[in-house]
């Protein structure tokens, strides 16, 4: 990555890319931090058991001196000092291994989180490049690195030097008791020196682990166009979804004039508004909107009817009014059933004496709640 390209990543990871990055077994991990918590464990463990692990330590090393001549000669011989030395030598590493183990699972859940991944285990044939390696040997990471490992040698080198300098009294006094007191004084000096040696790894760890932590998030920075981009991807191009919207429309509106012909009337502004309604009382609870448009959509429908011999009854303010309230296919409020029960009675008296040949009744001029109007008022 460009120094120019570093500068322009300036936005936070979205939870995308860090989930990709997971997905990949890529997360902020710290190999000192790691180390450290395996030492402190496992020398804790030691340390906690010093007397019972100094027991196991001497019953194996006395299974060489524990048997007679005779039983030199015995064919079981192997197989039994085999057997407990086996038994004593677990019986000694098993707290061991198992503070290890609990201290192994727990470096990375403290800054990364547990995560299993088979990306991370395919084989990456680019890092045998030798120029790719050179490149990251010279890079600020390969720099980092060195002043990690120069640290380490400067802070622990220090540590335990000063442990041995004023040690060396407790040193000295190994070789002047009993056997078993110099080697339960030693073991204890080296046991506290391994402690003072997790204990610096562990402080060299923190600063690496908050280091690891920050360079994840630097690497995973985005650009501005990158989150751009994302967003289009998560939330659809907006010039395909208006597409896609347009697409829906123009189908919305085919299967409307698919079903206009079956309306019992329509109601119209006379020009700008027409809203088609449908009323099976055996069906519906109350008559339905099956077509509805304004001025050029407002003719179709009007065509469409006169085409169907379908009545067209002028009511500007009902037409209005079913306009606002009414979404295609739903039917009318509560608050419209009588203006549109004065319509309906109007078709049917106007079949009635058109089948009878009477003189056509008069049209009705429905009131409306002008609130109902909404915008068209």
């Amino acid at each position: 990555m460009s120094e120019h390209d570093d500068q322009e990543r300036t936005e936070k990871p979205s939870e995308k890319r860090l989930r990709e990055a997971r997905e990949k077994g890529d997360l902020p991990r710290s190999r000192d931090l790691s180390g450290a918590l395996v030492v402190l464990a496992g020398v804790s463990a030691l340390m906690s058991g010093g007397e019972r692990s100094f027991v196991h330590a001497k019953r194996i090393y006395e299974l060489g001196f524990s048997y007679s001549r005779e039983s030199l000669f015995a064919e079981e011989l192997p197989a039994r000092v085999l057997g407990a030395a086996l038994h004593e030598a677990l019986a000694l590493i098993t707290p061991v291994a198992i503070a290890t183990m609990l201290a192994t699972l727990a470096a990375p859940m403290l800054i990364g989180g547990l995560s299993f991944s088979a990306q991370a285990l395919e084989p990456k044939f680019d890092r045998l490049d030798p120029i790719a390696g050179l490149g990251r040997l010279v890079s600020m990471r390969g720099v980092v690195e060195l002043l990690k490992s120069l640290l380490k040698l400067v802070f622990i080198g220090a540590a335990l030097a000063w442990f041995l300098w004023h040690g060396q009294e407790a040193m000295q006094a190994t070789g002047r008791g009993t056997v078993g007191a110099g080697i339960a004084l030693a073991l204890g000096e080296l046991g506290k020196a391994a402690l003072l040696f997790g204990a610096m790894l562990f402080l060299i760890g923190g600063i690496d682990a908050a280091y690891q932590r920050y360079d994840y998030g630097k690497r995973l920075r985005m650009t501005k166009q990158e989150v751009r981009d994302e967003n289009k991807e998560s939330e659809g191009n907006p010039e395909l979804k208006g597409r896609i919207r347009q697409v829906q429309h123009q189908l919305a509106r085919r299967r409307m004039m698919q079903e206009l012909p079956k309306a019992d009337v329509v109601v119209t502004n006379p020009t700008h508004f027409a809203v088609a309604l449908k009323y099976d009382e055996n069906r519906m609870l109350a008559p339905r909107v099956i077509a509805k448009g304004a001025d050029v959509l407002a003719m179709q429908i009007r065509q469409v009817a006169a085409g169907h011999r379908i009545p067209m009854v002028e009511a500007p303010p009902l037409a209005r009014a079913l306009y606002a309230t009414t979404e295609l296919g739903r039917e009318i409020p509560a608050a419209l059933y009588v203006a549109v029960a004065q319509v309906l009675a109007y078709v049917f008296q106007l079949r009635q004496a058109v089948a009878h040949g009477d003189a056509p009744p008069v049209p009705p001029s429905p009131q409306v709640d002008p609130e109902l109007l909404g915008p068209y008022r």
